[in-house]
């Protein structure tokens, strides 16, 4: 089984951006990356995040598909990609498309959880790291 946290912050919304993710199998340590977006949002943040941590699994570990279980502090991205509310921006639908067609590519289980923020401290971490290294 995977687990997947992923965090995605903006500092101001929008404003400078970035990703975290961590990814675990069997609870050990896999990966832990993230990325300086640029200036956006902090929703944009979030799926960027869960999007990165696909390509992952899709690029380095497709020949174990295992369930996965993605922990978010985002309740609205959870909601969202859970059906329980409808996506009405237009560029959240693009991401949220992808993110539903690297789910599919995965052909497992894949479950999205919110979580509170102490239960994401690594992958927020490294999106506060990332922003922090940029400056100001």
């Amino acid at each position: 089984m995977y687990i997947i946290h992923t965090d995605g912050g903006a500092r101001g919304n929008p404003g400078p951006a970035a990703t975290g993710v961590i990814i675990k199998h069997d609870k050990k340590l896999l990966a832990s990356f993230g990325t300086y977006l640029g200036v956006t949002t902090n929703n944009v943040a979030e799926y960027k995040a869960l999007i990165e941590a696909f390509f992952y699994l899709l690029t380095y570990r497709k020949e174990q598909r295992e369930e996965v279980i993605c922990y978010l502090d985002s309740e609205l991205v959870v909601k969202q990609l859970t059906g329980i509310y409808k996506v009405k921006d237009e560029n959240l639908k693009q991401l949220v498309s992808t993110i539903r067609d690297s789910v599919n590519q995965w052909g497992t289980t894949v479950k999205f959880h919110h979580v509170t923020r102490d239960k994401n401290t690594q992958a927020d971490a490294m999106v506060n790291n990332i922003l922090d290294s940029k400056g100001p």
